[in-house]
């Protein structure tokens, strides 16, 4: 049985009142593979019974740095992934850090298979599985691993975050939607369970709702395709739609391009928004209006955030970003009469 809590608990305390050597207490407290996960919560649970805290200068000593930082995320498909790959890979260069990168296709079993692999073989983990319950994530990241969520599901007080409020950038574009004289409003979302998708249909119809309008609502999964596809369907179903906000960049411009392939013109009869900015966005014709995240800067700040929790000096806050509304011409107003937010570039969500 622990002994009673002690706040000058040694590690040799730990290692007694646990039966175990102090070599399985160090190994247990700092994360390694090589001890057994039951083991492991036992040794933790004494070591917090005892009130033991390690030396910073002793843990650090005891630790073989790998210099490796491992990187989950969903997918690597389109200008999104590429542009957050980029910001993380520029921050870890001026840290003189390495990336190892793991993939999981929208599959919560890779991402569990994927922790597991990197367990021992990296510093820390940043962590971007939207599309993965909080629970079963957090049961499955390693022990006295440092890790940073990006814009996960649910609550993780104890793990360091990194969201965007998707609800208020969402809200914000189909606000300006409104004040450009749009009544008859779609939605195209992002794949069912995706906690990014549902909180910008949220913020859809929270706008919609507020103006007492009525938003439609098709299922896309963030994919050009998707996108060209509820176009498609618009068009067959000719029902007076004036305005498009897409989940995401990519699904907004197949759906730009194939309301043009169609004749309609954009956006003089239907106004198209999406989100992200990914590079695309202003370099298309019509340039698109979307709520910029600065994907690159997101990614980098995952990666300092990450060092800091490393090296201890992180609060395990969470901290959430407000997309900035860029307004461009694919949503020009059909009305006479700009509004201020036609006549701005850029306004925060």
């Amino acid at each position: 049985m622990a002994e009673a809590p002690k706040s000058n608990a040694t590690i040799r305390d730990v290692a007694r009142a646990a039966g175990v050597s102090v070599a399985s207490v160090s190994r247990a407290l700092n994360g390694l593979a090589t001890i057994r996960p039951e083991l492991r919560r036992q040794i933790e649970d004494v070591a917090a019974q005892l009130g033991y805290v390690p030396h910073a200068g002793a843990r650090h000593l005891s630790l073989s740095r790998s210099g490796t930082i491992g990187v989950v995320l969903p997918d690597l498909h389109g200008e999104f992934y590429s542009e957050l790959l980029r910001g993380m890979d520029n921050e870890a260069s001026v840290r003189g850090l390495h990336l190892m990168l793991m993939v999981m296709h929208g599959e919560a079993a890779r991402g569990v298979t994927a922790l597991q692999t990197m367990r021992g073989r990296v510093d820390g983990l940043v962590v971007m599985a939207p599309h993965v319950p909080a629970d079963e994530l957090l049961a499955h990241l390693p022990a006295g691993m440092p890790v940073v969520l990006l814009n996960g599901s649910g609550a993780a007080p104890d793990r360091a975050r990194l969201r965007l409020d998707n609800h208020a950038g969402a809200q914000a574009l189909v606000d300006h939607l409104i004040a450009s004289g749009r009544r008859a409003l779609v939605h195209v979302t992002g794949p069912e369970g995706n906690v990014d998708a549902e909180e910008r249909l949220a913020g859809a119809r929270a706008a919609c709702a507020r103006a007492a309008l009525p938003l439609r609502v098709i299922r896309g999964d963030f994919t050009q395709g998707s996108g060209a596809r509820a176009a498609e369907q618009l068009l067959h179903d000719g029902d007076g739609v004036d305005a498009i906000f897409a989940a995401n960049d990519m699904m907004a411009i197949g759906a730009m391009m194939r309301l043009r392939e169609g004749g309609v013109p954009v956006p003089e009869q239907v106004a198209i928004a999406g989100f992200d900015d990914i590079p695309l966005a202003q370099l298309i014709s019509p340039s698109l209006t979307t709520a910029s995240i600065d994907i690159a800067d997101f990614g980098g700040s995952a990666v300092a955030r990450l060092a800091q929790v490393i090296a201890g000096n992180d609060d395990a806050a969470l901290e959430q970003r407000r997309p900035v509304l860029v307004v461009r011409q694919s949503t020009r107003s059909n009305s006479s009469t700009k509004t201020p937010a036609d006549r701005a570039d850029r306004e925060e969500a």
